[in-house]
């Protein structure tokens, strides 16, 4: 019962002080630029999305239960609300992408991703539903960002926040993309990377010219990585329909040796 009573404090809280930062953020650029009311509603409104949606993910839960590193996920995810008031402004066109003030509130938001995984560590309170809440939280973000760079580098930008969802919505289509492949360091590298890349993009001080040459990697690497998984999915899905033992480990999908026969060490001789 304490558990319940707690996560939804944490719940209540993430949800109050992202509606918080996000009013507060969509008021204070309505000030420094000429936004009208409807901008900073769309900000208020807007922003407030990240911190409802990760309060309603834990509300889900059942038992509903937080965890330490949860808590870092809702902090990440009340920072998030103001990335996303900054974001739905700039898309109105009333607001400059690269500012200050986005920079400001998306650096936090990434580096609390570095102490969810320490805190998850440290306090052994990985799960499965606390996993989920930080990939889906990562996502939204990835979103946000690449909806801020878009007017720096362009609409193709978007992919880069998007790949994700596309992939899952094809995973409907396709059942064999639902399996879950073993990790990589090649895959978790890429995640990783694409965040900071669209805080260069939307930095002030980096040259255009940079910053899209940095989004236009971050996108390739990202093709690649979404492609590589999809491919190892396909082909996992197949081993399967042909009834065959499916394996992702390169020692596994190496090709056999052959066994010497015996008696074919005293022939060579």
């Amino acid at each position: 019962m304490a558990d319940e009573r707690e996560a939804v404090q944490d719940a209540v809280g993430c949800a109050v002080a992202g509606l918080l930062v996000a009013c507060t953020a969509a008021v204070f650029m309505g000030h420094a630029y000429p936004a009208g009311r409807s901008t900073v509603a769309l900000g208020a409104v807007g922003g407030w999305v990240p911190a409802l949606m990760a309060s309603l993910a834990l509300m889900r839960r059942m038992p509903p239960a937080t965890s330490a590193a949860d808590r870092v996920t809702l902090t990440r995810a009340v920072l998030a609300s103001g990335c996303a008031a900054v974001a739905a402004m700039v898309s109105t066109g009333f607001v400059p992408a690269r500012t200050w003030w986005l920079v400001s509130l998306a650096v936090p938001t990434l580096l609390l991703e570095v102490v969810h995984g320490f805190v998850a560590r440290r306090s052994s309170s990985t799960s499965a539903a606390s996993a989920r809440l930080d990939l889906q939280l990562d996502g939204g973000v990835l979103v946000i960002l690449s909806v801020a760079a878009a007017p720096v580098v362009g609409p193709w930008v978007l992919l880069v926040g998007a790949l994700r969802y596309l992939f899952v919505a094809a995973s409907r289509v396709r059942p064999s993309l639902r399996a879950t492949l073993p990790s990589s360091t090649f895959r978790r590298a890429v995640a990783a990377l694409q965040g900071p890349a669209l805080v260069v993009v939307v930095a002030p001080f980096v040259p255009v010219g940079v910053a899209t040459a940095v989004a236009a990697v971050a996108l390739l690497l990202a093709l690649v990585s979404f492609g590589d998984q999809a491919l190892r999915l396909e082909r996992h899905g197949r081993a399967l329909r042909r009834g065959e033992y499916p394996v992702f480990s390169r020692a596994a999908e190496a090709p056999r040796r052959r066994r010497p026969r015996p008696g074919a060490a005293r022939r060579r001789r």
